[in-house]
């Protein structure tokens, strides 16, 4: 029998490409939160996958920022560089057909000594698919890829064989985490992200960007988890926004967090949200500390 294996796995790559839902797909649960928008994610979530014989440490990074300036940005792209540099192995995930100035701007970033492997996602959207083999020989081009692999993460083809591919970089060694624990994050930061995916799917372009959100109480009354949060933004202009008239935005938001947070905890969950005007906050390095970055 092959000796055990367990590693870190970096995804990266630039905004949706789609390297959230690939996580959720290899882990079996959905841990990273997904939206249309880019900068969706900014906080690095680890999802683990334990099989008879590795145990994969997936750390999703943020997508590499070029659209918004500003402190929140830098501190998103350097998680983003510093997480790809440090795991045992790289994911450079991009679109199928699409490799962008900005995807070459992420492997660039990548430093030549990393083991990367390329999973081409949403292969599944793909009309013709004789033209996947001419676009994986131009990103043969790009770098001295370890392997190329052609994923669907909406339908889970061909995700056996990243893992397998995957597998063959990791180190020998024990597993770091219990077989059937899925994260290293907590409850608490996972209603945070479930709120503030809400935001993002329900909002603008712009906005969803001036806000963030932080747990101010997370507390267990017997089978209730009754939690307090702030949706922090920059203007009293997006706080009237995001509550909407006669407060109807707001609840709709809130609402449909309590329902996927009631679905990931398995029991009733009362959610109090309070929208609160932090002027410039992701220009504000005190402020991105406080709320958690860098």
């Amino acid at each position: 029998m092959s000796a055990f294996r367990c590693g870190t796995v970096a995804l990266a790559g630039r905004p949706n490409t789609g390297k959230s839902s690939l996580l959720n797909r290899m882990v079996g649960q959905k841990l990273a939160i997904v939206s249309a928008k880019a900068q969706t994610t900014r906080h690095r979530v680890t999802g683990i996958l334990t099989t008879d014989d590795c145990q994969y440490l997936f750390v999703d990074l943020p997508g590499y920022q070029t659209r918004h300036a500003g402190a929140l940005n830098r501190a998103l792209n350097r998680a983003a560089t510093e997480g790809a540099r440090d795991a045992d192995v790289t994911v450079f995930v991009v679109e199928a057909l699409r490799c962008l100035p900005a995807d070459r701007a992420v492997l660039e970033r990548i430093p030549v000594s990393q083991t990367v492997v390329a999973a081409v996602n949403k292969v599944d959207l793909v009309a013709n698919q004789r033209e996947l083999l001419p676009f994986v020989e131009r990103l043969q081009g790009l770098r001295a890829f370890a392997a190329i692999v052609p994923v669907s993460a909406r339908t889970g083809r061909n995700v056996p064989e990243l893992l397998r591919v995957l597998r063959g970089h990791l180190p020998e060694a024990p597993a770091a985490y219990p077989e059937d624990q899925l994260t290293d994050r907590d409850e608490r930061f996972f209603a945070a992200e479930i709120l503030r995916e809400k935001i993002f799917r329900a909002l603008g372009e712009e906005l969803p960007y001036r806000c963030d959100v932080q747990i101010d109480q997370f507390r267990l009354e017997g089978a209730l988890r009754r939690i307090e949060a702030t949706i922090w933004v920059e203007r009293d202009s997006q706080k009237a926004i995001l509550i909407g008239r006669a407060g109807e935005k707001l609840k709709a938001i809130s609402s449909a967090a309590r329902r996927d947070m009631e679905t990931l905890y398995g029991g009733r969950v009362y959610l109090g949200t309070w929208v609160k005007v932090r002027r410039d906050w992701t220009h504000d390095a005190r402020a991105l500390r406080q709320l958690g970055y860098g």
